[in-house]
């Protein structure tokens, strides 16, 4: 992997991973497009995430040390409450990581065709929430359960993680800024969860060996890409502009269809 490669490849995790667009559909076909095998470059995969992470963290730096300082009073407060929520909600994933992530890693194999038909389910999903009618209820314990499978579904290359549980939290009624918010939080788990069964499991000696060069460019390129990705969909979803991201996701998918 290059440098320019790596600029491509991250710039496209951070922006697609808060963008409802899916950023494991967009890699695949990065990857494809660039003839890039994923596998041979695991520890970048793990950076360029964990710069994800860290993006989300500046963005809701406020939130999340108003959350940790009402947790670590020790009582079971309105923030204790959110965490566990954020927490429960993310035991559907932790399940499918734990017991079938062979045949997760399966699906990342290259298939436009798979990842094209998902990006359509997405753009369904999308236009759905779009058309919803609006409520302003808050995320309850079953409601965060019910996101937390649809951001399961987005191990699917081409299902958007942020698209599919926002679209989900919205078809239930939650406030908008509400669903974006705990959709943003939700994810940290997951992802930080992921790069450490990745380091402690994978074999990171061919991704050490993509060179400091490529792994700074796809770290900072992820991690500003994200900043701004994070703070673009927090507007977007308050303004209800998910439709356009669901004709985006509909022609990519089609594209990737037809040029697999």
């Amino acid at each position: 992997m290059n440098e320019i490669q790596a600029l491509i490849l991250g710039l496209l995790q951070g922006l697609t991973e808060f963008l409802p667009v899916s950023s494991s559909g967009h890699l695949e076909i990065g990857h494809a497009v660039l003839g890039i095998h994923a596998e041979s470059h695991l520890f970048f995969a793990v950076v360029v995430h964990v710069a994800t992470v860290l993006s989300t963290l500046v963005v809701f730096r406020k939130d999340i040390w108003n959350l940790l300082t009402d947790l670590f009073a020790f009582e079971w407060n309105e923030s204790t409450k959110y965490i566990s929520k954020l927490l429960f909600s993310s035991i559907p994933v932790l399940i499918l990581g734990l017991f079938f992530a062979e045949q997760i890693e399966q699906l990342f194999t290259g298939n436009l065709v798979l990842v094209g038909s998902m990006l359509l389910v997405t753009a369904s999903l999308l236009t759905f929430a779009h058309y919803a009618k609006k409520h302003e209820k808050q995320i309850t314990w079953g409601k965060s359960f019910i996101i937390g499978i649809a951001q399961a579904m987005a191990v699917m290359p081409g299902i958007s993680r942020s698209g599919a549980t926002i679209a989900t939290g919205l078809l239930l009624g939650t406030k908008k800024d509400e669903v974006a918010r705990f959709s943003f939080l939700m994810v940290l788990v997951p992802i930080l969860g992921s790069a450490v069964l990745d380091i402690a499991d994978g074999d990171l000696s061919q991704g050490l060996a993509t060179g400091a060069g490529p792994l700074i460019i796809g770290f900072l390129a992820a991690f500003i890409s994200g900043l701004l990705a994070c703070s673009l969909m927090i507007k977007v979803v308050k303004k209800g502009k998910l439709i356009y991201f669901a004709i985006y996701c509909l022609i990519i998918g089609l594209i990737a269809i037809f040029a697999a």
